[in-house]
């Protein structure tokens, strides 16, 4: 899985059948470094023991979990967090090769997804019958699996919809009113970063084969 030549300077390299181990850490600059121990599997799962007191139980938490037990302030990003010790440095693992094999499909159902983006503006798909357009709401991963499939169903039509039920003589949104999208920005916001999310663990889904959700899982990045 890896360069023999960066894993032999790792501090507490162990190997598994299906995973390597090493020493992890996470820096408070109040209380020092929680240490643990990291296994990288070769699905791509990352799971961390910690060990930061002989009376820490805390085990199997994701780097994220981990970072935040840490009790670390500021920003969550445990890629520049979360640090191994390669010739006694510190060392984050974004910059080890370590990071290369993590994969998000391996790690869907841990809890570092709340590090990710956690906002989604509204969106509209028009009926294939009436020719109106009917807003989705996508604040939650319920809901933003209920649009991904209704806008990969093509033919999409206001029988369809799954929660407040319509129908085609149901009036269409005012134009002015459709401008209005739950940016939390700019009420009038037509797209922005705070709003319009390329792919996270909300809006892409492991058990989904279309392009975007492949991609999502097999290549983003971390």
């Amino acid at each position: 899985m890896f360069h023999e030549e960066e894993l032999n300077l790792m501090k507490g390299l162990r190997r598994g059948a299906n995973y390597i181990e090493v020493e992890c850490g996470c820096t408070n600059k109040k209380y020092g470094d929680s240490i643990g121990k990291l296994k990288v599997f070769a699905n791509g799962q990352f799971v961390i023991d910690c060990h930061c007191s002989r009376h820490c139980t805390e085990r199997k938490l994701t780097p994220y979990d981990f970072e935040e037990h840490s009790g670390r302030p500021g920003n969550r990003k445990w890629t520049h967090h979360v640090w191994v010790h390669i010739n006694e440095d510190k060392v984050p693992l974004y910059k080890t090769e370590l990071l290369k094999f993590y994969k998000y499909a391996a790690n869907e159902v841990s809890a570092s997804c709340r590090g990710k983006r956690t906002f989604h503006r509204d969106e509209f798909i028009r009926c294939v019958r009436c020719k109106k357009e009917r807003r989705f709401r996508l604040r939650t991963k319920e809901e933003c699996r209920i649009y991904h499939d209704a806008l990969a169903a093509k033919r999409w039509k206001c029988v369809d919809r799954p929660y407040d039920k319509i129908t085609c003589a149901v009036d269409e949104e005012r134009a002015s009113r459709k401008s209005s999208r739950g940016c939390p920005r700019f009420a009038n916001c037509e797209g922005c970063t705070s709003c319009v999310c390329v792919g996270c663990l909300k809006c892409r889904f492991k058990d989904c084969s279309c392009r975007a959700c492949v991609d999502f899982m097999q290549n983003a990045e971390p």
